[in-house]
């Protein structure tokens, strides 16, 4: 059966990953819930590459390179995670020379720390959660001026309907001077094709409650490749389409995308 997966799995993702080649690629969302017993702590590393950075559906850069690191676990009844997501990446932006403006790649750092307490109520799960974003070059020149460091605490409510998995959750900017939010409703599925493959389709809609504003909606397939037990390996390709191009309000939307990547995890 090994020989079996490392075959199959090979060819699958060898197709996925030329497909991508001549596309783009977004950051693989967070892996799903594993049962385990309720004393058992889990861990995972990843690690993998996407031709573009794609955020609730804004092009923030070219060649992101990730890794990061999640460890989960439960205590009195309580979901417990925590996890640290470090970038780094090609960001456009348009800085003056002389009288004329240039448009240039500038090479942009991000880490992200995050943390979550979960809930299971039964007919649903309630969550609440926070995370710090930092940019190591944030203001350490004009180049770098539209960088700002910022937080966000979110509320979230899920629940898997056995045909999709649905989430509802609503991400609140504690940082900016109007603390505006940011919505998202996702759909998410998960299909097995042999005992070591597994297409993980997903689709999400954001949206500025408080602006009224639809932001993007964006839709992803990945394919995950278990060649040995407790690693994977998950070519992907994403699309976003802008939901509005309104430059008046608090969203900048980045147009339609499609982009695609690779992520290597390692869970234990």
């Amino acid at each position: 059966m090994q020989n079996y997966c490392k075959t199959i799995g090979a060819l699958a993702a060898a197709s996925a990953l030329v497909a991508g080649n001549a596309s783009a690629g977004t950051p693989a969302p967070a892996p799903a819930p594993v049962s385990e017993p309720e004393s058992a702590i889990s861990y995972e590393l990843h690690t993998g590459y996407s031709s573009e950075y794609l955020w609730r559906g804004l092009d923030l850069g070219d060649d992101l390179i990730e890794v990061g690191v999640d460890v989960a676990g439960k205590w009195n009844n309580l979901g417990l995670s925590a996890g640290a997501w470090y970038g780094s990446f090609d960001a456009a932006n348009t800085v003056t020379a002389g009288r004329f403006n240039q448009d240039v790649q500038l090479d942009t750092d991000e880490l992200d720390l995050y943390g979550e307490v979960s809930y299971d109520l039964g007919f649903l799960t309630a969550s609440v959660g926070y995370i710090y974003y930092y940019y190591p070059q944030a203001h350490s020149n004009k180049e770098y001026a539209n960088l700002d460091n910022s937080q966000e605490v979110y509320f979230g409510l899920s629940r898997d309907f056995g045909f999709a998995a649905a989430s509802l959750n609503y991400y609140w900017d504690i940082d900016g001077a109007n603390n505006n939010g940011y919505t998202e409703l996702a759909l998410s599925r998960s299909f097995e094709l042999t005992p070591c493959l597994a297409l993980n389709v997903s689709t999400n809609v954001g949206y500025l409650i408080e602006e009224g504003q639809a932001t993007a909606w964006t839709s992803k397939v990945a394919l995950d490749w278990a060649f040995v037990e407790s690693a994977k390996l998950s070519p992907f390709v994403a699309g976003s389409i802008a939901l509005s191009d309104d430059n008046d309000s608090a969203y900048w939307g980045s147009g339609n995308e499609f982009v695609a990547g690779s992520m290597l995890s390692v869970s234990f």
